[in-house]
C-alpha cells in the first residue's frame, strides 16, 4: 500500500507562517473556539461576562499557563461564550535554562508540535481545561481541533489587539 494513499487530499493547510519559529520571542494573539461553537464558557448580560463552571476552569488554567512556563507572560485576554482570545508573550530572556536543559528544542522535521512553542503552550492549555472539565463532570465539553494565531508585529498592532479584547464583550 502506498504511503501517499490520499496524497494530502484531506489535509487542511496550516495557517501558521511557514518559516517562523513559534518558540521565538514575541507577542502572539490567539483565538481558541469550542467545538461547534457551543456556548460553554459564559453569558454576556449588558456587556458583563458571567462565567459558567467551564468558563471558570478556562480562566484558572490560563492564569496557570504563565505560572508553569517561566518564559511566558500573559497580556490581555477574554473568555467569550464560545471562544477565548488572548495575547501571549514568549520571552526566552526571562529564563535561560530549565533544570539544566536548554530551552531550545531540536527541529522536528515531521511537523509535530515543537517543545515550548506556541502550539505546545496552547495544546497543554486545552488539555488541562479538558481534563479539569472531565474531573468536574462537564463530560460534554470539547474544543475545536485547531486554534487561530497572529504574530503581533509592532506596538500599534499590539494596542489594536488589546483594545479588541477589552471591548469584545461590549460588541455582543
Amino acid at each position: 500500500m502506498s504511503d501517499n494513499l490520499f496524497n494530502d487530499k484531506y489535509r487542511i493547510p496550516s495557517i501558521r507562517l511557514k518559516h517562523w519559529d513559534y518558540r521565538t520571542n514575541g507577542a502572539y494573539f490567539i483565538t481558541i473556539c469550542t467545538k461547534n461553537r457551543e456556548h460553554f464558557f459564559c453569558k454576556i448580560v449588558n456587556g458583563k461576562i458571567h462565567l459558567s463552571g467551564i468558563g471558570g476552569i478556562v480562566a484558572n488554567e490560563w492564569i496557570k499557563t504563565e505560572q508553569i512556563r517561566k518564559y511566558v507572560k500573559l497580556d490581555e485576554w477574554i473568555i467569550m461564550p464560545d471562544h477565548f482570545h488572548g495575547i501571549i508573550f514568549i520571552d526566552r530572556n526571562l529564563v535561560e535554562t530549565c533544570r539544566g536543559m536548554s530551552l531550545r528544542a531540536k527541529h522536528n522535521r515531521f511537523s509535530k508540535p515543537i517543545s515550548q512553542s506556541l502550539s505546545m503552550i496552547v495544546n497543554h492549555f486545552k488539555s488541562a481545561v479538558t481534563r479539569q472539565c472531565r474531573e468536574n463532570g462537564f463530560t460534554h465539553f470539547a474544543w475545536q481541533s485547531r486554534f487561530y494565531e497572529r504574530i503581533i508585529r509592532n506596538e500599534n498592532e499590539l494596542n489594536i489587539k488589546r483594545k479588541y479584547i477589552i471591548n469584545n464583550a461590549l460588541m455582543h
